[in-house]
Formats: C-alpha cells, sequence, structure tokens
C-alpha cells in the first residue's frame, strides 16, 4: 500500500489545496495526517489562506481516504463537522513484523516515545520540523508541516511505499530526503 503522510494544515485552505493535488499526482492509496487539522493554536501565526470551513469541505470529500490522529489543536467541536475520524491519540499500522506507531507528537514523541521494540517507526508531526532519526529502539520520523514549516525546512510530506520513506516538497513534490528501511540506509 502506498501512502501519503502529512501533518499540521492547521487551517490553510491554500496548503490543503496544495496538499490534496500532490496526493493524487502521488496516486497514493491512502493519505495519513498526523493531526492539527484545523486551527493554529495560540503558538502559531495564521497560516496563508487560513479558511478553515474549506478545509473541512475539502477533507471530507475524502473520508474515505483518510485515516488520522489527534494533534494538541483538535477538539471535540471539531468531530462534529468532520466526517471521518479524527480523536484517536494514536494508530498502529503493521509493518512486517514491526509496526508503525502513528501520534501526533504532543504526548508520545521523540524524547518520550511509546513502548517500541526494535525496527518499530514512531512517527508524529507536531514540531513541524522534517526529520528521521536512529534511536537504539526504534527510528523516529516527521513529514515536517504543510502549511507552517519551522527551522527553515519546505512546506512537506511523505510518501511511504514498500519500506522507503521519502520526503517531498509540497510546491513541486521533489524529494529531499529518503529513508529506505529495507537495506537499513538512510540517504538525504
Amino acid at each position: 500500500m502506498r501512502w501519503m503522510i502529512a501533518s499540521d494544515i492547521h487551517g490553510s485552505a491554500v496548503f490543503c489545496r496544495q496538499m490534496l493535488k500532490r496526493y493524487d499526482e502521488e496516486h497514493a492509496d491512502r493519505l495519513l495526517l498526523l493531526g492539527d487539522l484545523l486551527y493554529h493554536g495560540p503558538r502559531n501565526d495564521l497560516p496563508e489562506g487560513y479558511a478553515p470551513k474549506e478545509v473541512i469541505a475539502m477533507l471530507n470529500d475524502r473520508k474515505d481516504e483518510l485515516l488520522c490522529v489527534r494533534g494538541n489543536c483538535e477538539a471535540e467541536v471539531d468531530q462534529m463537522v468532520l466526517h471521518f475520524p479524527v480523536m484517536a491519540d494514536y494508530a498502529i499500522i503493521p509493518n512486517g513484523r514491526n509496526i508503525i506507531y502513528v501520534t501526533h507528537g504532543h504526548h508520545a514523541s521523540e524524547q518520550t516515545p511509546p513502548p517500541l521494540k526494535e525496527g518499530d517507526i514512531l512517527l508524529h508531526g507536531h514540531t513541524h520540523v522534517p526529520k528521521c532519526v536512529s534511536h537504539e529502539n526504534f527510528v523516529y520520523m516527521n513529514p515536517g508541516s504543510v502549511s507552517i514549516p519551522k527551522e527553515n525546512s519546505p512546506r512537506s510530506y511523505m510518501i511511504y511505499d514498500d519500506g522507503v520513506f521519502e520526503w517531498k516538497r509540497l510546491d513541486d513534490g521533489s524529494v529531499y530526503m529518503r529513508a529506505d528501511l529495507r537495506d537499513g540506509q538512510k540517504h538525504a
């Protein structure tokens, strides 16, 4: 299965539209969203094109293709307007003999990981910084942010297909980082 992975839309209709365009161009089977879909929160400036109602409509149109986890900016009222589940704190995706533990990153994180065994992947957003780091018991990955990138990173998303993760720029879809877990290699 080919996954597109994105995080931290923060209510930007401009970048949500661009993300969905890339999703179509990538021919992914599912879109995995790592939280903070509609609101920007008190620590972030308003993103360009802030229009949560437009984001609601765009995502609801794709409800059958989405898997989401709850971000720190999600509220129960969001579930009332979104036609797909967004309130789960985490999801577990089987990955061969291991798992991909998917969460937003404001509870379980690279610094405070859930129980994981060697070969597992911890995948979260929240920091808005793309990353791939091998730890003793797991690999930590972050796709960065679709709308509010931080630490001079590009607006980005990830593609996961058959053991290979690629970080791609939202503006042109070009690959800027790659992790091939089939051979244990990480390529920038």
